[in-house]
């Protein structure tokens, strides 16, 4: 990765941040926990920026149509968090596999 390419990354991510400050309080409350949960949990496609990306422009129109954030996602945050990487591996999945040789075998 070059510096250029670093620099543009952290521009990316600023736009990002201030998009996501632009939000309703109570959206930019949820997304940060949300965001916060994928960080820790560490979906590995939440590298790619397609995740948090999605999700700001769904809470986005959201905001748009009018609608509270509960409203759009549930009561439960949680488990519309964990729904959207229900599918996702994460890199504990990835960490348990490479110290027991067994791919796959994670959580099992």
């Amino acid at each position: 990765m070059s510096i250029r390419d670093i620099i543009e990354g952290k521009k990316q991510w600023r736009a990002h941040l201030a998009r996501v400050k632009a939000l309703p309080p109570d959206y930019e409350i949820v997304y940060k926990e949300m965001q916060r949960y994928f960080f820790k949990v560490g979906p590995v496609g939440l590298t790619d920026g397609s995740l948090l990306t999605g999700l700001l422009e769904f809470f986005e129109e959201g905001a748009a149509a009018g609608k509270g954030v509960l409203e759009l996602i549930g009561d439960d945050v949680a488990a519309f968090a964990d729904d959207l990487i229900k599918d996702s591996r994460t890199y504990a999945e990835l960490y348990q596999e490479s110290i027991s040789g067994e791919p796959g075998t994670a959580g099992k």
